[in-house]
């Protein structure tokens, strides 16, 4: 099937995520509202956030005045927010509720354990409180974010319900490979957090290369890949012209040979933090 801006993901638990996402990390205050207001402007309908980024509330807001003045349902607008700290069962619990309340918009679709720093009890203690809010209905789905392998396979000895998602720093320079083989063998998805690799890689020479034979920009060709590999992506902007461009994904397709060769550029290069290893 052709990707489009419309593609969505089917999760493990029923819900579906668009493919293509909108981040909002280091954004604040008007920063925020005005970036949002514009991703959704040019077609977005899946935004990150996070109670980290401070910027909840602007968010929130950015995607109520816009569903008020346009009339789109809120139902169509797919909205992420995550757990700061890892420090048990209430505190959990009391952050997700803030959470909802801070961004006003009555549900959210997805709530992410925003790392696995904390040690086990905690891990285990914040996922009770999250699937015990997606049951009252707070929340659509859940999942985590930056889990390493082993903080996956105590999750899957854990038994019960396992994660949806896995966000994570993923691409051609960071691809991941026995983390992103066993969320696929358990049906958990993968999220890339910075699918363009905060523009560190933008001149390497491959991606200079095949963005020079589809006439695309380098971003472009890192969000393909992306998408191609299955992930969602929620590239970050808050420039009206980049967040436009990088839409600008869906008139041409990478070969099989040119995502192999993608992938072969793997280096293990973090791009912001890496707690996939903390105990």
């Amino acid at each position: 099937m052709a990707l489009t801006l419309d593609s969505k993901l089917k999760l493990r638990d029923g819900n579906e995520i668009p493919l293509l996402g909108f981040g909002t990390y280091e954004m604040e205050g008007q920063e925020a509202y005005q970036a949002v207001r514009w991703a959704l402007e040019a077609g977005y309908r899946h935004i990150d956030s996070a109670e980290w980024y401070e910027n909840e509330r602007e968010c929130g807001q950015a995607i109520l005045d816009f569903c008020k003045e346009t009339g789109t349902p809120r139902a169509t607008i797919f909205y992420t927010t995550k757990l700061k700290e890892n420090k048990g069962y209430a505190h959990a619990k009391a952050a997700l509720e803030k959470s909802l309340d801070v961004c006003g918009l009555g549900y959210i679709d997805l709530y992410l354990i925003h790392s696995p720093i904390g040690g086990a009890e905690s891990r285990a203690a914040n996922w009770k409180a999250l699937k015990e809010a997606k049951a009252e209905g707070l929340v659509r789905s859940i999942g985590v974010s930056t889990y390493g392998l082993k903080h996956l396979q105590e999750m899957v000895a854990a038994g019960g319900e396992l994660s949806v998602i896995n966000q994570i720093d993923l691409h051609p320079f960071m691809t991941r490979t026995e983390i992103v083989t066993f969320c696929k063998a358990h049906g958990i998805a993968l999220e890339a957090w910075a699918p363009l690799v905060r523009g560190l890689r933008f001149k390497h020479p491959k991606i200079v290369a095949l963005a020079q034979k589809y006439s695309k920009e380098p971003a472009q060709v890192l969000l393909r890949y992306s998408l191609q590999k299955g992930y969602v992506a929620i590239p970050k902007s808050s420039s009206k012209t980049r967040l436009e461009s990088n839409l600008r994904l869906f008139d041409f397709e990478l070969t099989d040979q040119e995502m192999t060769e993608l992938d072969a550029l793997d280096e293990y290069l973090v791009t912001d933090w890496d707690p996939t290893e903390t105990p």
